[in-house]
Formats: C-alpha cells, sequence, structure tokens
C-alpha cells in the first residue's frame, strides 16, 4: 500500500508558477539513501524568489520548494545515520535542484545531511536555518581574517533581516560593537534587543560623492544587501577590515575601484552557505550552539504554516519580514 506525504507543490504552465498544497505519493520522492520525517523548515529570501517564480533557480516541475529543513530520520541507508536522529540541511541546491523542506518528508543524499547538536532541536535549527548559518559562517571568515572585539566597530547590513538579525545577536554575544543598518524605522527597538549598539539609516551607507575613499569606519562588515551598499562599504572600511558579502538583494553588480584593496588592504570574502564543505558545515553548527543566544533566537522567531507561504512570499521580497520566518510544514 502506497504512502502519501503533505508537501506545497509548484507548478508551471504557460510561463506562470502556482503552488498548492497536495498528498504526495512517497513513491515520487527523488533518489537518496536517507528518508527524513520534515518538522520544519523556513522561508528565506531565496524561497520569495522561488515561490513567485523568479530568478529561474527551478528549471523542473512539479517542485518542491524550500531551500532547508529540519526533521528526524525515518529511514537510512547511510553509516553515519539511524532512525530517530535529529538532523538538518542547509545548502546542496535543495528546494532548486532537487525537492527541498515545504513538505512533511524529503529523501536526500546522507552526505547533505548534519546531526543537530544536542542543544538545538529541529524547530531551534530552523529558526537558524540558511540564514542563521550564513550569518555564523560570515563572522567565522572575518575571524580568520584577523577581526576582533577590540578592533573596532562591524557594520551589519539589511540587519533587520534574518541574516542580519542572527549576525547581531551573535556579535554582541563574542563582545563585538555590531552596528545595524536599515531602512525601516519601526525596526529599532528590535534591532536594539538583539544587541545593535546603534542604529543607522541605510542611506547613511551611501556614497554620493563617488569618491574612491571616505572616512575610515568599518573594521569588518557583514553584507546581505550588495549593489550600490557593498560599493559604499568598501570605501568606508578601515586599514585592513575585511567585508563578508553574503547576499544580492541590491542586486549583484558592484560599481567600485582598486583604490580600497590596494590604499587599505580592504578585503572582499564571498560567503555561499550552498557551497560550503561538509566538515565546515559541522563545525559551523557547532559554533552556533555555542555563540548564539537561544533567548534572542526564540524573540525574532514568527512561526507560519505550509497554508501561510505564499502570502508572505511577496513581502519577503519586498523587505517587509523581519527576523526568522519558521515553517511547521505539518501544521
Amino acid at each position: 500500500m502506497s504512502k502519501t506525504f503533505r508537501a506545497l507543490m509548484l507548478e508551471e504552465a504557460g510561463g506562470k508558477v502556482s503552488a498548492s498544497i497536495q498528498d504526495v505519493d512517497e513513491a515520487r520522492l527523488p533518489p537518496g539513501d536517507v528518508t527524513v520525517r520534515v518538522s520544519h523548515s523556513t522561508l528565506n529570501y531565496k524561497d520569495g524568489l522561488i515561490l513567485n517564480g523568479l530568478g529561474r533557480l527551478v528549471r523542473n516541475y512539479p517542485h518542491v520548494p524550500g531551500v532547508d529543513f529540519a526533521g528526524t530520520v525515518e529511514t537510512s541507508e547511510h553509516k553515519d545515520f539511524k532512525p530517530g536522529d535529529a538532523v538538518v540541511l542547509t545548502g546542496w541546491r535543495v528546494g532548486e535542484a532537487q525537492w527541498g523542506g515545504y513538505a512533511t518528508r524529503a529523501r536526500v543524499k546522507g552526505d547533505w545531511l548534519v546531526k543537530l547538536p544536542a542543544n538545538i532541536n529541529p524547530a531551534r535549527a530552523m529558526a537558524i536555518g540558511t540564514a542563521g548559518f550564513t550569518s555564523m559562517m560570515s563572522i567565522i571568515a572575518l575571524e580568520q581574517h584577523g577581526l576582533t572585539p577590540a578592533g573596532g566597530d562591524v557594520a551589519v547590513t539589511g540587519a533587520a533581516g534574518g541574516v542580519g538579525s542572527v549576525a547581531l545577536a551573535i556579535l554582541a554575544k563574542l563582545g563585538y560593537r555590531a552596528v545595524a543598518s536599515t531602512g525601516r524605522a519601526d525596526t529599532h527597538d528590535y534591532l536594539k534587543s538583539l544587541g545593535a549598539a546603534e542604529i543607522v539609516d541605510r542611506a547613511l551607507l551611501a556614497n554620493p560623492s563617488g569618491k574612491p575613499l571616505e572616512s575610515e569606519r568599518w573594521a569588518g562588515a557583514i553584507d546581505s544587501v550588495g549593489g550600490t551598499t557593498l560599493a559604499s562599504l568598501l570605501t568606508q572600511m578601515k586599514y585592513r577590515g575585511t567585508v563578508a558579502a553574503c547576499g544580492l538583494a541590491g542586486g549583484n553588480e558592484l560599481k567600485t575601484t582598486v583604490i580600497p584593496f590596494l590604499l587599505r588592504g580592504v578585503k572582499l570574502i564571498g560567503i555561499d552557505s550552498v557551497m560550503c564543505p561538509q566538515i565546515e558545515r559541522r563545525e559551523i553548527w557547532l559554533r552556533l550552539a555555542q555563540d548564539l543566544p537561544l533567548d534572542k533566537l526564540d524573540a525574532m522567531t514568527e512561526t507560519i504554516g505550509l497554508g501561510d507561504l505564499t502570502a508572505l512570499a511577496g513581502r519577503i521580497l519586498k523587505g517587509g519580514v523581519r527576523g526568522r520566518i519558521v515553517v511547521e510544514v505539518g501544521r
């Protein structure tokens, strides 16, 4: 007798993408050596693009989106996992090239999974999600290039979003003076509660003069916006400052010069959680379990059901969502 699972299914007809919640036969799951009973996923900016049929991130329909998920192993043919293990998956183009987390079942390669640390359950794992994982990955990259709390201010752009929110909480706990950049005045109290030492309007990061160098301000920066924001950050970095760039919401063009790199020794580090090697993934999750204040994580999290996704997908593209949106897929 066949089994079914509940999923948000994307279908394409005449160039238009539509979404509906369906009961799907488990025989349709993609190949893999581990089947996971998914309990939680998230809503990320990339999910917003996919749910709205933008960016050509999905080429094959029908498709189950959701670029990350967490849950428990149901069946396993992989040596490192057994039924009942709590696991998380981010990256590997799940939700794009392979069916993702907006379903109560997922079948994947065991080599893509990470066992959750003891103090992080699947719900909290998705409160962290791809965005929080990217935040920790960015902070580690800055540390590896010499950033310390004594070095000076760290700018966090797109601060009210998922990456920015988690980054602020971690930086504050580690003793950094984190400065939040946002264009949303209604989020100031929220950002202060996460540990922002100062809040600046994103317009102040603009570089209207067009000069290749501005006054030195930032020892480090985590940029989830890109475009003109990233270009302006580069002109304001301190000597040997480092920018960890991890987002393209503001566009993928970078109009800059070599001057910040030559005269100030500025370093620009690209952060891509999809390509992160598996050994580093495990280390990042251990750092998250150690350094992320879970009380602040809970405060920045909103939980929704599968039926709420399509409405929120448009809002996240317009910057109308703050913090972390967790999807309880069985709800």
